[in-house]
């Protein structure tokens, strides 16, 4: 398993269903679907996604980017 760090490729709004998908081994659309289909339950789920974006990390360029 991988670190929790939002990844700067393949995101789509913060990067926390990728972060999470490269920490389970998954795929991110995985985790979208995932995601919107806990939408229909009831539950903090969006508070839940803005604090993740939050705590997690940003993934840092490296050394070869610059």
């Amino acid at each position: 398993m991988s670190a929790l760090v939002r990844p700067r490729e393949g995101r789509m709004i913060g990067g926390v269903c990728a972060a999470l998908a490269q920490r389970f081994g998954t795929s991110a659309t995985t985790m979208r679907i995932i995601f919107v289909v806990s939408c229909l339950l009831p539950g903090p789920q969006f508070l839940v996604y803005l604090a993740l974006w939050a705590i997690f990390p940003g993934e840092k360029r490296g050394a070869a980017a610059w």
